[in-house]
């Protein structure tokens, strides 16, 4: 029968106090926890020095697997790419590299892991909205002013790693923060020494290079452990309230290209011709002048050698010189001089033909169908023989 059945004994089986009413005793208690405890470290039931002994025999115990524990907690493992900074009681101590190493646990010393290979970065001048959305503007960081006071929208995104764990953790309390406004500052001083038109222009990779330039000495300066890899150039435009004005201006800019552009293609291709019309007449003059040069030099050597034979014979080289001139004179004539003492009666000439001859020097073609070939063609010859004797006297 269970003891707070009806008709049971009622006492209770944990305190011993059957039907006691009122709170148990604590004394009673911490005595029974002591003997459960004192049982499981081997303490047994027995009383007195035995039971004291092995409590403590049992604590000790478990201190030293507490104090095991405690040291196993201070193996951590570094991955490939990250460094860890262990500190003791907050103060730096040293930078582990990957691969397992220990550390006196906590609260002594603690470790923090700094991924030194990841690709962080900033924006500046914009917020991105992620996907395929558009960018949003930040004008309190995206306008500023430039060398010709003009205002426009710059935004940045700056890519960057960490370089040194140590200052990267220590030396500057949040460092994209103060990235951030490292990097406008930078901004704001590059775009104010150029002028609106090279910003915006031709003048982009120039003022990033600037930009990069100028923002990783800052933070050298601060010893914030930051490498800064990349800077780009999101937008680079004037304000919304003037973007059609400055449309307007950029196609006006790129008519004015594209016409100098087309007069200079119309220079390439007329300025060679002419040049070499130039060349070619020049060079023709050139000819003109050694053939005149040549002539008059071969005139004259011809003239000396004249003058020398006719201070031999005159009278003959004064004769045939009048033989040569009258034969070049009465050479393009037509006419035909016949020798009639020499010939006779019956004479047959192709006068029509003859006319026809380019020269006086070539002989003509007797036709075959005459009666007498042989007499026309011994007339005919002694006709050419004696025709340059007419002249000859005609001419005396």
């Amino acid at each position: 029968m269970s003891w707070n059945e009806p008709g049971g004994d009622k006492k209770d089986p944990w305190s011993g106090r059957g039907d006691q009413k009122g709170p148990p005793d604590l004394d009673e208690a911490i005595r029974s926890l002591q003997e459960k405890l004192g049982g499981i470290f081997g303490g047994g039931r027995g009383g007195g020095e035995g039971s004291s002994g092995g409590s403590m025999k049992g604590l000790g115990l478990l201190a030293v697997a507490a104090v095991i524990l405690w040291g196993l907690s201070g193996f951590y493992i570094v991955d490939e790419g990250k460094y860890g900074v262990e500190t003791q009681f907050g103060k730096y101590t040293e930078t582990t590299k990957s691969g397992l190493n220990w550390h006196f646990p906590v609260p002594i010393e603690q470790v923090e892991i700094v991924d030194v290979k990841q690709q962080r970065y900033i924006e500046v001048g914009y917020r991105s909205a992620g996907g395929d959305q558009a960018l949003g503007s930040v004008p309190r960081e995206a306008l500023m002013l430039t060398k010709d006071e003009n205002i426009v929208d710059i935004r940045l995104a700056v890519q960057y790693q960490v370089k040194d764990a140590q200052q990267f953790l220590f030396n500057v309390v949040n460092p994209a923060a103060t990235l951030k406004q490292v990097t406008e500052s930078a901004m704001r001083g590059v775009i104010g020494s150029n002028k609106m038109d090279f910003v915006l222009t031709e003048g982009r990779s120039e003022v990033v290079a600037q930009i990069k330039k100028e923002l990783q000495d800052i933070l050298d300066n601060y010893q914030s452990g930051i490498q800064i890899t990349s800077v780009n150039l999101q937008d680079a435009q004037p304000p919304e309230q003037v973007q059609s004005a400055f449309e307007d201006a950029i196609k006006a800019r790129e008519d004015q290209q594209r016409l100098i552009n087309e007069a200079e293609a119309y220079a390439n291709d007329v300025v060679p011709k002419a040049r070499g019309a130039a060349a070619r007449r020049i060079q023709e003059a050139e000819g003109y002048k050694e053939q005149v040069i040549a002539r008059a030099e071969g005139e004259a050597n011809r003239f000396s050698k004249l003058l020398t034979e006719y201070k031999k014979a005159p009278e003959v080289t004064r004769q045939r010189l009048y033989l040569e001139a009258m034969e070049s004179v009465l050479g393009d004539t037509n006419t035909v001089m016949i020798d009639v003492k020499g010939g006779n009666n019956v004479l047959y000439l192709p006068i029509d033909k003859m006319i026809q001859q380019p020269s006086s020097t070539q002989q003509p073609r007797v036709p075959q169908n005459t009666g007498q070939p042989e007499q026309a063609s011994k007339t005919e010859q002694s006709a050419l023989r004696t025709s340059t004797r007419g002249r000859d006297a005609r001419g005396r």
